[in-house]
């Protein structure tokens, strides 16, 4: 004969319901995973994705600024100026304004013609 426990018993609190021992285990298909597929590849990205990422999370990190040659439309002489640069350069022969900086690149007057180096 089984005797059941009171209803506010040890006993009562502490049983498992008979159910929960009964579910079956899964099978080793179950358990392996599809290879899936990216819709994007991640080791040759295309150039307008890079172009858009910021500059240290390319595929190869590297700055975007550079060091130019421009040329003073009026006297013809070259100076060397960075492209983010945040000071007003003049030419050092005329004295005529050849970039004004702005918030990132700096703008180069009109009529100056440039040279990335």
């Amino acid at each position: 004969m089984v005797s059941a426990a009171p209803p506010g018993s040890l006993a009562a609190a502490t049983s498992v319901p008979a159910d929960l021992h009964t579910t079956p285990a899964k099978s080793p298909r179950n358990l392996q995973s599809r290879p899936r597929v990216l819709a994007v590849d991640l080791l040759n990205p295309t150039p307008a994705a890079e172009a858009k990422k910021h500059k240290l999370k390319t595929l190869v990190p590297a700055p975007r600024s550079f060091f130019m040659d421009v040329k003073c439309p009026g006297c013809f002489t070259i100076t060397t100026v960075f492209s983010h640069a945040n000071t007003v350069v003049v030419c050092q022969g005329c004295s005529q304004v050849l970039c004004q900086p702005t918030g990132g690149k700096a703008r180069l007057t009109e009529g100056c013609s440039f040279r990335r180096k």
